[in-house]
C-alpha cells in the first residue's frame, strides 16, 4: 500500500542512513505545510508545525507498519500536531449557521459568482474558508488540494467514513452560505458605487 520509493527511504534511515529521510520531506514538505497553514492560517506557525511534523515522523519511524500510505501516516501526525497546537492557544473562530439551500439559491448563487473575475473568485473563496473551523478547512485541504480519499481522511482525523462525508457536505454548505453572503455584500457595493 506504500510507495516503494518511500518504503526503500525508510528502510534506509532505519538501517542507519539518516540522510535517506531527505527525500521525504522534500517529497511532502509543501503539503504538509499547506495542511498545517489552512489549520493555524499563520505562515510562520505553519513551518514550525510543517517542521515538527516532520521531528515526529522521524522519531517515531519505526512505529510504521506500511498498513496506510506513507503519506496518509505523515498527515495523521500533521493534523494532530496541529490540533494540539491548536488546542493549545485556544482559539476560537467564528461559525456559520447551515442554511437550506434550495435550487434556486444555488441557481442564483451560480449567477452572481459567474459575475466575478477568475482572480476576485479565488480570493473571495480563500476569505471565506478562513471563516471555517480549523477541522473544516483540514477536510478541504486534503480533500480538494491534497487529493486525499475519504478513506485516507477518515485514518488521518481517526473518524470514520461516515462522518467525514458528512462532515465534507456540511463544509460545503457552510462555504456556500459564506459565499452566497459575501456575493451578495459585493453586488450590493457594485450597485451602490454605480
Amino acid at each position: 500500500m506504500i510507495h516503494s520509493d518511500d518504503q526503500e527511504h525508510i528502510q534506509s534511515v532505519l538501517s542507519g542512513n539518516t540522510n535517506a529521510f531527505a527525500p521525504l520531506v522534500d517529497r511532502y514538505k509543501n503539503m504538509v505545510f499547506t495542511l498545517c497553514f489552512k489549520m493555524v492560517n499563520n505562515r510562520e506557525e505553519a513551518e514550525e508545525l510543517t517542521q515538527d511534523s516532520f521531528i515526529k515522523v522521524y522519531r517515531s519511524l519505526k512505529q510504521f507498519k506500511g498498513e496506510s500510505r506513507f503519506s496518509t501516516w505523515l498527515y495523521k501526525v500533521a493534523y494532530h500536531t496541529c490540533l494540539d497546537r491548536l488546542k493549545k492557544l485556544k482559539r476560537e473562530k467564528p461559525t456559520v449557521e447551515i442554511n437550506t439551500f434550495t435550487e434556486a439559491h444555488i441557481s442564483t448563487l451560480q449567477n452572481d459568482f459567474e459575475q466575478i473575475e477568475d482572480q476576485e473568485r479565488k480570493e473571495l473563496v480563500q476569505k471565506c474558508l478562513q471563516l471555517l473551523p480549523e477541522e473544516e478547512r483540514s477536510l478541504f485541504t486534503l480533500y480538494y488540494l491534497n487529493e486525499q480519499s475519504v478513506k485516507e481522511i477518515a485514518h488521518i482525523m481517526g473518524a470514520t467514513e461516515t462522518n467525514i462525508k458528512v462532515k465534507l457536505f456540511r463544509s460545503r454548505n457552510k462555504l456556500a452560505t459564506l459565499l452566497q453572503a459575501q456575493t451578495a455584500i459585493k453586488n450590493i457595493n457594485h450597485y451602490a458605487t454605480e
